[in-house]
């Protein structure tokens, strides 16, 4: 009976032994388990951390693309205006060299003008100096022939008085006979 007893009080101690062992193994478990959480829930957020980071970087390299497209567009309407700008100064340009002509021909044709109203004036000058020597020959030459007329005239009279003188010598001679 006495080792009835005793072998009783083994058997329960070791099933209490046994219940302890599995309360332990248990809590043990627990805490794995715990740890296994913990442990993941890190993972994931180190994942998520990750993500962000590559997101982020995509998103950059998008805005860096986006930047180059617009500069890249900056430049090319900046390059638009200067060739319109470039273009517009031609086009003064060919204004002002046409303006210039024009004004050239018109000097050239007031230059031509002028000439033209000279050469009459000196024309007419020397019509008028032509003339003017004209008139003056004829005058000399009138004046000549007068003086010639006149001198012949005056031969004429002498001429005549002489013969008269003749005469009344003859007579005189006559009468004295």
């Amino acid at each position: 009976k006495k080792k009835k007893k005793k072998e009783k009080k083994k058997e329960k101690k070791k099933k209490k032994e046994k219940k302890k062992e599995k309360k332990k193994e248990k809590k043990k478990e627990k805490k794995e388990k715990k740890k296994e959480k913990k442990k993941e829930k890190k993972e994931k957020k180190k994942e998520k951390k990750k993500e962000k980071k590559k997101e982020k970087k995509k998103e950059k390299k998008k805005e860096k693309k986006k930047k180059k497209k617009k500069k890249k567009k900056k430049k090319k309407k900046k390059k638009e205006k200067k060739k319109e700008k470039e273009k517009k100064k031609e086009k003064k340009k060919e204004k002002e060299k046409k303006k210039e002509k024009k004004k050239e021909k018109k000097k050239e044709k007031k230059k031509e003008k002028k000439k033209k109203k000279e050469k009459k004036k000196k024309e007419k000058k020397k019509k008028e100096k032509k003339k003017k020597e004209k008139k003056k020959k004829e005058k000399k030459k009138k004046e000549k022939k007068k003086k010639e007329k006149k001198k012949k005239e005056k031969k004429k009279e002498k001429k005549k008085k002489k013969k008269k003188k003749k005469k009344k010598k003859k007579k005189k001679k006559k009468k004295k006979k």
